[in-house]
């Protein structure tokens, strides 16, 4: 058997919380099919995608009230998973039940649970809060992409790319050679680096608005196993935003969590969040679709990448010192697998 490359035991986004409705909604996650919807009280259940009867996708059936109702026969499923009327007969098999999942809402997401039920603890849900603090405006979109959920977690952990793929928007030399500092610990990994008395790429300009020079901060914050938080922004040169007065300036965050749906596709969910202009929904909207064009660069390139891997199975790669820290993130992402699998895996005290 080849060693999986996701974990189970965690938390992974399913779905936004506004497109959870009265309705199924099929996902697959982790190589697990499962429908989800709302309750008439407006809880979400997460239920395996596969009738007990025949293995028809419950999806394809329907909602009566709370219960799932099987397109194919009919058997109809409590939000527990169990069968509560099975056609043509009275006695109900007491084996007639599909699999139910741990379910949360939290920072405008509905997380799933994969594995082991018993150690859904809700207090290890990824921290994004921005997406729903009074002092932040936010959002963002869903994208489906057609690679190894680790390759987006590498793009997001190296930001030199931005200079090469994102050179009309948020790119810019500047990305690609200043330095940076890579810090990890047993959940988290992270990337810091400051550009100092630049000009500001085309994106910050217009989010800035002011003449002259400025300093910029990129600072990733990986939580695995795949959940990505970026800390971006401008200031005006020489103002102390390195220190922490990021007063002369503006904020925001970009947030990532991207959910293996099978080892080579994912759902990419991300938002941007904005301590600025708050109560604009004009421009919240314009950032929306503008980082969805950045982003729909870097899906271009990701799944050419995993076409290349695919054809490719044997070549080795090589890693350079940008890729500090999206090697720290694939080690803590080997470490929850290998916990899962009872193996005791030992790894370098640094990435070289």
């Amino acid at each position: 058997m080849t060693k999986p490359t996701f974990p189970l035991n965690a938390w992974y986004a399913a779905a936004y919380d506004v497109d959870l409705k009265r309705a199924l909604l099929p996902r697959t996650i982790c190589g697990k099919p499962v429908v989800l919807y709302r309750k008439e009280n407006g809880s979400a259940v997460a239920l395996a995608d596969a009738c007990w009867h025949r293995l028809v996708p419950l999806s394809l059936g329907r909602l009566d009230g709370d219960n799932v109702i099987c397109g194919y026969h009919g058997l109809e499923f409590d939000d527990t998973g169990r069968c509560v009327y099975m056609p043509s007969q009275h006695t109900i098999n007491p084996s007639a039940c599909v699999k139910s999942y741990p379910i949360a809402e939290k920072h405008r997401f509905v997380w799933i649970w994969p594995g082991d039920p018993a150690l859904a603890d809700p207090a290890l849900i990824p921290d994004l809060h921005w997406n729903q603090d009074p002092d932040w405006a936010a959002d963002g979109k869903l994208i489906e992409v057609a690679c190894d959920y680790r390759l987006v977690v590498d793009n997001l952990m190296d930001l030199t790319h931005e200079t090469f793929v994102h050179g009309s928007s948020i790119g810019d030399r500047a990305v690609a050679e200043s330095p940076f500092e890579a810090t990890h610990s047993d959940r988290f990994a992270y990337i810091t680096r400051w550009m100092d008395n630049i000009d500001p790429p085309p994106f910050w300009r217009k989010q800035y608005a002011k003449p002259g020079k400025v300093d910029r901060w990129q600072i990733i914050r990986f939580e695995a196993p795949c959940t990505v938080t970026i800390d971006v922004g401008v200031a005006e040169a020489g103002t102390g935003a390195k220190a922490g007065d990021r007063s002369k300036g503006v904020n925001g965050y970009v947030l990532n969590t991207i959910t293996p749906s099978t080892e080579k596709t994912c759902l990419y969910f991300w938002a941007f969040a904005r301590n600025y202009d708050l109560k604009n929904q004009a421009r919240t909207h314009e950032l929306r679709e503008g980082v969805a064009g950045v982003f729909r660069e870097d899906e271009v390139v990701l799944e050419a990448q995993q076409r290349a891997i695919d054809a490719n199975p044997d070549h080795q790669f090589y890693n350079l010192n940008i890729d500090a820290g999206s090697m720290w993130a694939r080690r803590l992402i080997d470490q929850m697998i290998d916990a899962e699998l009872g193996a005791a895996t030992r790894y370098p005290a640094a990435a070289e």
